[in-house]
């Protein structure tokens, strides 16, 4: 069975460090440039072995077949989930609401129609809560505290006999906070509630909490990962030997276990597979790499008087989000733009201009969420003019 191992093909790195006449593109947190070796593979199973893994009845379909099991196995390793737990999806967004609205049914003929989640999640979880709630659910959103993160005991008091969901995402994808999953995990032993985590930040770059065999879902984008946009999963653990009660929400074909139809997309769901695997293998060194970058902007920026948002020593290694004093977010990010590629908030909403629910949950206020801009790095972004971004902005302070 083919891999491909990590490349160090320079063009990509060059892309990724803003050479060209381009910014540096400091927005990783949106969309990761796709990893080199990873790109190889898609191309692969997109020109070479294009075979329907449906297709039982040549070597065409049991090589795309196969490469589709690689691939399950590849991402249950990330979670320590086994590969028959791992269904594929387009990404998290309808990861996410399988994992929400496939629950629907069985709280429904069980009686539970509590669910808890925070008001920091991304839309892809509170628009089907949203929906939930007007099918008579009872939803509860807790706050965060002010280092931007959703205490374990806040949890704890809202649970409920009839809670049937407790859903958390593993880091805020604006702020970068680090959500206390595995103290959460601790909390819910004991009751009955499944637990889903929105992983899309965290998957393959923060490891150990998602191994917790409390969780019960987990959702994971491709394109968060240097793998390709539209393609993602859901990992669902069994209890035992019981599946969580999932009811799909389309119908027709009976793929992934009759969870989500249609035919397989292999040379994205390879690209995905290579790119856990790769993820694993070098998450130290990507780890290490992000790390010295933060450093290097946390004291960039704290010499201007910028206010971050969200505990820096809870924000994950690969981004950072910050105001500055009387300096709007908009004007900020045209005055960069000739230098970085950066945002100021999720790109899931950021056609709306309206203020962050992240930042508002968090208690700030005004002036700071109208300021706020986000910057995020990833292992190819090479190096970060911290000096030229600081002295821009402090003349747009002026």
């Amino acid at each position: 069975m083919r891999t491909v191992e990590a490349s160090t093909d320079r063009t990509a790195h060059r892309l990724a460090a803003g050479d060209h006449g381009r910014p540096v593109y400091l927005d990783c947190n949106a969309t990761t440039p796709i990893e080199p070796a990873v790109l190889a593979e898609v191309m692969h199973y997109l020109s070479e072995e294009y075979g329907n893994a449906g297709s039982r009845t040549h070597t065409y379909g049991q090589t795309a077949k196969e490469r589709v099991q690689q691939a399950r196995t590849e991402v249950a390793a990330v979670v320590g989930a086994q590969p028959e737990e791992v269904i594929f999806t387009s990404g998290a967004t309808e990861s996410n609401n399988l994992a929400i609205l496939g629950l629907a049914a069985h709280g429904e003929r069980t009686g539970r129609r509590h669910i808890i989640s925070t008001q920091i999640e991304h839309k892809a979880v509170l628009e089907p809560l949203e929906a939930l709630g007007a099918r008579g659910f009872d939803i509860t959103l807790l706050p965060p505290i002010a280092g931007g993160w959703v205490e374990a005991e806040a949890v704890r008091a809202a649970l409920r006999p009839d809670t049937l969901l407790v859903s958390v995402m593993a880091a805020n994808n604006e702020t970068g906070v680090i959500q206390p999953i595995d103290e959460i995990a601790s909390t819910l032993d004991g009751h009955g509630a499944f637990f889903h985590v929105d992983a899309a930040q965290t998957f393959g770059k923060v490891i150990e909490p998602l191994h917790s065999r409390r969780i019960d879902l987990i959702s994971a984008s491709g394109h968060k990962l240097y793998a390709p946009k539209g393609v993602g999963a859901l990992v669902a653990r069994r209890r035992g030997f019981t599946r969580p009660p999932l009811t799909p929400l389309m119908h027709g074909g009976g793929q992934e276990r009759g969870l989500r139809p249609g035919t397989l997309p292999v040379a994205l769901i390879a690209g995905l597979g290579t790119a856990a695997r790769l993820a694993l293998q070098q998450h130290e060194q990507r780890t290490a790499h992000n790390e010295a970058l933060k450093r290097e902007a946390v004291e960039a920026l704290g010499s201007l008087g910028a206010s971050f948002n969200g505990d820096p020593d809870r924000t994950l290694p690969n981004a950072i989000n910050f105001s500055m004093p009387e300096i709007d977010s908009e004007a900020a990010i045209v005055a960069l733009r000739d230098i970085v590629a950066l945002s100021n908030g999720s790109a899931c909403t950021a056609q709306t201009y309206k203020p962050s629910h992240v930042l508002m949950a968090a208690g700030y206020s005004d002036e700071r969420v109208s300021g706020a801009i986000r910057l995020s790095w990833c292992h190819l972004t090479e190096e970060v003019p911290w000096p030229r971004i600081a002295e821009r902005l402090r003349h747009l302070a002026v």
